[in-house]
C-alpha cells in the first residue's frame, strides 16, 4: 500500500492508496508555560516551567475507526462507527499501528510528547488563555459526561481550537509519548527553558491527555494528566498522531 503527501507549511495531507486519507496541522514551534496552579488544578500539574518546542505536526482529529481498520488487519480495537475515534487501544497497540503505518508512508509518524499535546491544546502561538482546547465553555468545544449521552462522538462536531484542531477537549483520552512522572519537579531541576522534554526514560505508567466523554470537566482542562499502565484497554481511551518536522522524538517502546 503506497501513499502519496501533499505538504504546505500550515498543513500536510497523507493520502494512501486504499482510499483513506488524513489531516495533520501545523504548529509552529515556540516558548510556553507548561501545568496549572489555578484553584482546580491537581498536584501533578504543577509545578508550572517553561518549555520550548520545535516545529511539529499534529492530528487533526483523534484516530478515527476507519484509519485503524485500513492499516490493521486485526485488534481489540471496538467502535461504534468509522467516523467516531478509535477506542479499546492501548499504548502498546498504537506502537504497533504506528510502526505500520510508517511503513505505508515512508515517515516517523509518532504519539505526541506530553508537552506538544498541551502546547496545542492550547493553541501554540496562537493561544488565547482558554480553560479547554479552544474555549472556556466546555459544551462548545468537547464531549463529556453531561452532553455525551454515555458515549463518544464522531469527530469534528464541535468547534476547534485556534490552531483547527479538533476534539482535544473530551470524547476520548489520548495516549503521549512519555512516561508518566508525577509532577514537574524534576522537569524543573533545570535551571532556564526546558527544550523539547520527552519525559522519564523509565515508568509503571503512560500519560494521557484530553479528558472524555465519561469524565467530568474537571478532568477534560488542557493541562489536565491522567496516566495507566500502557497495556490499559478501555471505552474512553483513544490517541492522535504527530509528526516532527525536525528529526525524530526517540521512542523508548522497543519493538
Amino acid at each position: 500500500m503506497e501513499s502519496q503527501k501533499e505538504t504546505s507549511p500550515r498543513a500536510l495531507t497523507e493520502k494512501l492508496s486504499n482510499g483513506l486519507a488524513f489531516e495533520m496541522a501545523y504548529v509552529e514551534g515556540g516558548v510556553f508555560s507548561m501545568g496549572s496552579a489555578d484553584e482546580h488544578a491537581f498536584y501533578d500539574e504543577q509545578p508550572i516551567h517553561d518549555v520550548k518546542l520545535d516545529s511539529f505536526y499534529i492530528g487533526k482529529y483523534p484516530v478515527s475507526q476507519a484509519m485503524w481498520n485500513g492499516i490493521m488487519s486485526d485488534g481489540p480495537a471496538l467502535s461504534n462507527g468509522d467516523a467516531r475515534p478509535v477506542e479499546m487501544v492501548s499504548w502498546e497497540d498504537v506502537q504497533v499501528f504506528i510502526q505500520k503505518l510508517n511503513e505505508v508512508t515512508g515517515k516517523s509518524y509518532r504519539l505526541p510528547t506530553e508537552a506538544e499535546w498541551e502546547y496545542a491544546a492550547r493553541g501554540g502561538q496562537q493561544g488565547h488563555g482558554y480553560k479547554y482546547a479552544g474555549s472556556n465553555k466546555l459544551e462548545e468545544v468537547g464531549w463529556y459526561v453531561r452532553n455525551s449521552d454515555g458515549g463518544k462522538k464522531p469527530v469534528g462536531r464541535k468547534k476547534p481550537n485556534e490552531l483547527g484542531i479538533y476534539g482535544l477537549s473530551g470524547n476520548v483520552l489520548e495516549w503521549c509519548q512519555d512516561w508518566y512522572s508525577g509532577d514537574y519537579y524534576e522537569a524543573c531541576r533545570k535551571q532556564g527553558v526546558v527544550e523539547n522534554p520527552q519525559g522519564p526514560s523509565e515508568g509503571a505508567f503512560r500519560v494521557l491527555r484530553g479528558g472524555s466523554w465519561y469524565l467530568e470537566a474537571l478532568r477534560c482542562r488542557s493541562t489536565y494528566r491522567h496516566y495507566d499502565p500502557p497495556g490499559s484497554r478501555f471505552t474512553d481511551m483513544g490517541f492522535r498522531l504527530a509528526l516532527p518536522v525536525k528529526g525524530p522524538v526517540k521512542n523508548n517502546f522497543p519493538i
